[in-house]
């Protein structure tokens, strides 16, 4: 494999430019290299298992597109549905088969969704699913969790105050507290504050929204009962449970993850994934939930772009080309993975080391105990995932460029993949044991 390095001369001079027309040189903040120093590597192209950059170094992709890559970059199927697509028309702004086509489909694989709505992202898929929640429910309280990212939409932007009931704070200037004072942010994993939380405001609370395996507080799965106990609280008293699948629906299995933890819920989100790597989000539950959005009902949501035929044909095409057998590739290689890191670290005597896993979703933590909640995961060590996630760079493997992101891996990843991931774990390690890297 090519030996990487990092930030190249090229990388370098196209983030000073960038940094004149565009904000903090990226379009979103995470890219910016912020959470782990240096400068961001640019990408020219992408396909299978790698990327490479604009000085023509060659990464293994451990960050995927955010989850939004399962096949591999560039998958043959996609790319030719995307290209007939094209050349019957890159937008309609009208109804096309092509989106019942794909809803069709979505339906038949998420038992949890009889009518959905697309959208053009997780975040607006989440915005209206919280909004339709609220039409139905007439109710304004909603219920998120520490750490649970559900997109920048301004009432979901907030975190805990102190005391247990006490509305939240935004997290973000620019949001009024007005905004986010209908929302209540409590500890992940923690059904008895849920529980305690409901027994005072049970009665206005319209929904709850929850990652099943939280993804953006680095890896953290849902606690045996926690799941099926928030569905329970939600139906006791009328609230709405809101299962943010955007990160794992159809990245974790073929469909949905929050049954398999008991839960059922009442609207669910999704994204990433069901675009095949272009812009898409859905929100679809309960058809007499679905019911209150225009132009059936009193709740208005719309798009311009949404049901995009380009975007409906990848999705599709994505699909039909997630198996079983893909399903069972990616379980191999992360496991692969987490085992040889796991054991790489404990070679370099690197004791206060863990590497959460569900599925195809990694978790990359130096410090404590696997994280439970947001407030754990906020103890790791920045100083040395840096270091580890530079050493990884200059052996060809791009991790997440944050210790609290999840590391996705590609179905395009095959046996001499995995095996450079192993070596650049090892010089990883010792990096942060103050080794030779």
């Amino acid at each position: 494999m090519t030996p990487a390095g990092g930030a190249g001369p090229r990388s370098r001079r196209a983030f000073r430019r960038a940094s004149r027309s565009l904000v903090g040189g990226v379009d979103s903040p995470v890219r910016a290299f912020g959470a782990v120093g240096g400068t961001p590597v640019f990408f020219a192209r992408g396909r299978g298992a790698f990327v490479w950059d604009l000085d023509g170094r060659r990464y293994v992709d451990l960050v995927a597109s955010w989850g939004a890559i399962v096949l591999g970059h560039a998958h043959p199927g996609i790319q030719r549905a995307v290209r007939t697509a094209s050349v019957r028309g890159l937008s309609f702004g009208a109804p096309s088969p092509l989106e019942h086509e794909l809803a069709e489909r979505l339906i038949a694989a998420v038992p949890s969704i009889e009518r959905l709505r697309f959208v053009n992202s997780g975040t607006e898929a989440v915005m209206s699913a919280v909004r339709a929640a609220r039409g139905f429910t007439r109710r304004e309280k909603i219920v998120k969790f520490e750490g649970g990212y559900h997109g920048h939409s301004d009432g979901l932007l907030a975190r805990a105050g102190s005391g247990l009931a006490t509305a939240a704070v935004a997290d973000s200037a620019g949001v009024p507290r007005s905004i986010v004072r209908d929302t209540f942010v409590l500890p992940y994993n923690d059904l008895p504050a849920v529980r305690r939380l409901f027994e005072r405001w049970g009665e206005r609370i319209a929904a709850v929204v929850v990652e099943p395996v939280a993804g953006n507080m680095n890896v953290v799965p849902p606690a045996p009962g926690f799941l099926s106990g928030l569905s329970r609280l939600c139906r006791a008293s009328g609230a709405l449970l809101i299962a943010d699948e955007v990160i794992t629906g159809f990245r974790l299995r073929r469909g949905v993850i929050h049954t398999e933890y008991g839960a059922r819920a009442d609207l669910v989100t999704l994204g990433k994934i069901i675009g095949g790597g272009l812009p898409v989000g859905a929100y679809g539950g309960r058809p007499d939930v679905m019911a209150t959005v225009a132009p059936e009902g009193p709740v208005y949501q719309a798009g311009t772009l949404a049901g995009n035929p380009v975007a409906m044909a990848a999705g599709s095409a994505a699909l039909d080309a997630l198996t079983p057998a893909v399903y069972r590739r990616l379980e191999r290689t992360s496991r692969a993975i987490a085992d040889s890191w796991t054991r790489e670290a404990r070679d370099a005597g690197i004791d206060d080391f863990s590497l959460p896993r569900v599925g195809s979703m990694l978790g990359v933590y130096f410090g404590p105990a696997a994280p439970r909640d947001y407030r754990e995961a906020l103890r790791v060590d920045r100083a040395r995932y840096a270091a580890f996630f530079h050493a990884l760079l200059e052996h060809g493997v791009y991790l997440p460029p944050s210790p609290l992101e999840t590391t996705f891996v590609t179905a395009a990843i095959g046996s001499r993949e995995i095996a450079a991931i192993q070596g650049a774990g090892a010089a990883g390690f010792a990096a942060v044991a103050g080794g030779p890297g």
